[in-house]
């Protein structure tokens, strides 16, 4: 049965006085029980070491953590009922794919005959059916994780974590065990804590994703709340590729008045303050129109089939534009640009943070 995921307040310190370095800052989370949660954010942000803490591989310095109510700080990890998928595959290279799968089952003296159902309900479920009998070194990547991730849906556990898992495959063995994992998720219900550094596997698999940089949580929330309405300019700049353009300058007027002036143009845009703040727009909201007055210079042009992304380099800086694959715009041609009333996101030009009392994002 899936089980709700409570932290609050918990920090991590490594070493002690002036060698003392907090890698976790008072974290709260609250996952509830069949949710896949993403924790997101560049090396060192702390992450892994948060997953660790709830496996029970590392001690919090300070904080509560309880897994389906039960309070498990100091408990050991094989008591707490999860299972762990790495980044390495971490499999036993003498035993079968079977026995791999079902080792966990054998230490917990599981009869044979139940383990064997349960490795074939799960070796069905992960469409290995075939590579039961097989060794590891017989398998692809892609096959290996499948066989790691078995090993932890054997167990039947109430939580399910995930470090990084899909690191170590090429890009079209990601995107197929990325669906694999959601397919997963969704035949299982098990509550999921998935850690990755890439945005694009946190978006398409997290029902909500938590963004972290330098041990603070930065924001929680849905893929479409991080999206379109991040809480800050690093969340704004880390979720989204190509990232969100960043135009500063300043606002004046009132209302849906407001005229935004920034260097080499302005823009008539309702805004919820004045004074100096900062324009965020992603690439899809800004488009190339041949007699707006804001004008750059193209400096690349990069087809990706589906669309064509555009960099214009103005007296903001680099400038990002999502256009059509029929782009006929080259490099060194002068364009001009418009963004959409529609997609704001104005942020607090010193602080960084998203100005409130912002309309949600028309559709």
């Amino acid at each position: 049965m899936a089980a709700s995921l409570h932290i609050a307040g918990i920090r991590k310190v490594f070493g002690k006085g002036d060698k003392a370095v907090e890698i976790l800052k008072k974290i709260d989370i609250e996952v509830a029980p069949g949710e896949f949660l993403i924790l997101v954010g560049p090396s060192g942000c702390g992450k892994s070491t948060l997953l660790n803490i709830i496996a029970g591989l590392e001690e919090p310095t300070e904080g509560e953590l309880k897994i389906a109510g039960k309070n498990v700080v100091g408990v050991a990890p094989a008591q707490r009922d999860i299972a762990m998928v790495f980044q390495s595959y971490a499999l036993y290279p003498t035993m079968s794919v079977a026995d791999n799968i079902g080792f966990a089952l054998e230490m917990r003296k599981v009869p044979l005959d139940v383990r064997q159902k349960r490795i074939k309900e799960v070796a069905a479920m992960l469409q290995i059916e075939h590579l039961l009998d097989r060794r590891p070194a017989q398998l692809s990547g892609g096959q290996r994780q499948r066989v790691a991730m078995g090993r932890a849906l054997a167990r039947d556990p109430q939580l399910f974590l995930f470090d990084e898992p899909l690191s170590n495959l090429d890009a079209k063995l990601r995107v197929e065990m990325r669906a694999e994992i959601k397919r997963l998720h969704l035949v299982s219900g098990i509550t999921t804590v998935y850690v990755t550094h890439d945005q694009i596997e946190a978006m398409t698999l997290g029902s909500r994703i938590a963004v972290m940089k330098d041990g603070i949580l930065q924001q929680i929330g849905t893929p479409d709340d991080i999206y379109r309405r991040p809480a800050n300019t690093y969340v704004a700049g880390f979720i989204g590729s190509p990232t969100m353009n960043f135009i500063p300058g300043e606002a004046s007027g009132a209302g849906d008045n407001v005229v935004f002036t920034f260097a080499g143009g302005s823009l008539a845009l309702p805004c919820p303050a004045t004074g100096k703040v900062t324009l965020g727009q992603r690439p899809e909201h800004i488009h190339l129109q041949d007699d707006a007055t804001w004008r750059g210079q193209v400096t690349l042009v990069e087809p990706t089939g589906a669309d064509t992304y555009v960099v214009v380099r103005t007296e903001v800086g680099l400038i990002t534009v999502r256009t059509p694959p029929s782009t006929q715009v080259k490099i060194g041609d002068t364009v001009g640009m418009t963004v959409s009333a529609n997609h704001n996101n104005w942020f607090d030009a010193q602080s960084g943070l998203r100005l409130p009392a912002q309309a949600l994002v028309k559709q």
